[in-house]
């Protein structure tokens, strides 16, 4: 039990700026890190639908509303998954081989191609928010935990870019059957929970989240030879957004948004 409330504390103080008591990042506790990174995405889809309860009481036309839903998982996060957006926009726009890219990752420094991705991620988040409705918050809210239980997934079962960084870690002190297993309910609850939310948006909420999926692995393995910490993030951001997409889609195709 030790073990598990350690690696549940290590998940919250890696992946979010929620106040966490202090654990010991040795490779025992970091076994379980990944069982417990989804739970960040409760976190964050809950305030999520307060925002979305509280913002027309308190805002009458303007977009401050859909600021709000864009910031809450950057403030909930931190950002540490944005920062793995914007590295690996530069690594993929210098078309360097595979080695050069992997240095590229590692770079503290920001290309102007990761500030042009910074600025249209943001650009585009917004115009899809202050498209969306009440309605459409709960399933978003799933999307915030099926994201995460993917890149969860992921960490314990595509191949690592290398073996050293925080995925490789995680992966090689992971209790891998125990945390695949543990993604995979997780995937169960979120594919039942988006269906029985809604019937449009729910269905379009997981051919967003698969095709993301589906990306992620073909391009870390082509790009990169596997994933890494930044690319997880990368996964994270990218697959959020497009998810919001596909509901905000869903909705205008059924006469529903």
């Amino acid at each position: 039990m030790r073990q598990l409330w350690n690696s549940f504390k290590i998940a919250f103080a890696m992946y979010s700026k929620i106040p966490m008591l202090r654990a010991d990042w040795s490779k025992e506790n970091m076994r379980y890190v990944m069982c417990f990174f989804p739970l960040i995405g409760i976190c964050i889809g809950a305030l999520q639908l307060g925002w979305g309860y509280l913002a027309p009481l308190i805002c009458q036309n303007s977009l401050l509303p859909a600021v709000g839903h864009v910031l809450i998982p950057v403030l909930v996060t931190g950002g540490i998954h944005l920062d793995g957006l914007l590295d690996t926009a530069d690594a993929l726009s210098s078309y360097q081989p595979m080695e050069r890219k992997l240095e590229i990752l590692k770079d503290s420094h920001a290309g102007a191609f990761a500030i042009l991705v910074g600025i249209c991620y943001f650009l585009l988040a917004l115009g899809v928010w202050s498209e969306l409705s009440w309605g459409q918050l709960p399933v978003l809210g799933v999307g915030y935990v099926l994201s995460r239980a993917l890149s969860g997934l992921a960490v314990v079962t595509f191949p690592c870019a290398k073996n050293t960084g925080l995925v490789a870690l995680f992966s090689d002190a992971a209790q891998k059957a125990r945390v695949r297993v543990t993604m995979v309910l997780f995937l169960v609850v979120c594919v039942a929970g988006a269906w029985g939310l809604h019937g449009i948006y729910g269905p379009a909420l997981l051919v967003g989240a698969a095709l993301c999926f589906a990306h992620y692995y073909h391009m870390s393995k082509k790009q990169f030879g596997g994933i890494t910490g930044d690319l997880a993030g990368y996964f994270v951001q990218i697959c959020e957004l497009f998810m919001a997409v596909c509901v905000l889609l869903a909705g205008r195709i059924g006469g529903m948004g």
